[in-house]
């Protein structure tokens, strides 16, 4: 593992050491609509059985640091459109803070993919933000059910209130596994998140592929949505698996 000590990275402006997992360098798909770089930070709280990044949980899959993220920016200005700060969790690590300012400060819009598990963390963050891709993952009253960690349904609706307050662009996603959410879980959410003032909601099928295993393999479909509630948004989309 390499992670750069404070001072280097402070050095570039960076702020703290990041732990990072990988750097995809371009992506269309992880912030619609823009061509990005993405950042996957390791460690998070939260251990949902369907993630598709269960080996960042930990801290110690990093295996880059700031240093390697920034010169990589720094020899992409002008070529991308931003960078996302993914996980993991980024959040889990303070010093995303400083980074996603210095991302800014190099010129690049800055994406986040949050669960919500750090909602101040969240809202000193958001001023550097441009868009953000939040994690909604059950009724507040059920979200343990899903992030096997106790009382993580208030986080994530301080979380979604933060952001809704900041009024920064976002897509509130929610990835179902009937083992996990029923069809009236579904309608709840999204009810829920349009009367929030959501406008954007993606519903993502449960994808058995790089998970750990211990969900069986089973998914849905879009026939399997409750009636109405797209409709309760601007922007709505089924994700397959």
């Amino acid at each position: 593992m390499t992670v750069h000590d404070s001072a280097a990275v402070s050095s570039r402006g960076g702020g703290g050491p990041l732990y990072i997992g990988g750097i995809t360098p371009f992506s269309t798909v992880d912030w619609p609509g823009r061509l990005a770089c993405v950042a996957f930070l390791a460690g998070c709280p939260w251990r949902c059985p369907y993630c598709q990044n269960h080996i960042l949980q930990a801290r110690d899959a990093a295996t880059l640091g700031a240093e390697e993220l920034f010169s990589f920016l720094e020899a992409r200005r002008g070529l991308l459109d931003g960078v996302v700060f993914s996980g993991g969790e980024p959040l889990a690590q303070e010093d995303v803070i400083g980074a996603a300012q210095h991302a800014r400060e190099l010129g690049f819009a800055v994406g986040l993919h949050t669960c919500g598990a750090f909602p101040a963390r969240l809202r000193a963050i958001l001023p550097s933000v441009d868009w953000v891709g939040l994690d909604v993952k059950a009724p507040w009253d059920a979200y343990d059910r899903v992030t096997l960690a106790p009382g993580t349904g208030p986080l994530a609706r301080a979380s979604l209130d933060a952001v809704l307050e900041a009024d920064v662009d976002m897509e509130a996603r929610t990835t179902w596994h009937p083992a996990l959410l029923s069809q009236d879980d579904i309608a709840a959410i999204g009810r829920d998140l349009a009367a929030r003032g959501v406008r954007t909601w993606a519903v993502q099928a449960y994808r058995h592929t790089g998970t750990d295993g211990s969900l069986p393999n089973e998914t849905v479909f879009p026939s399997d949505m409750p009636a109405g509630v797209a409709d309760l948004f601007e922007h709505f989309e089924f994700r397959r698996a």
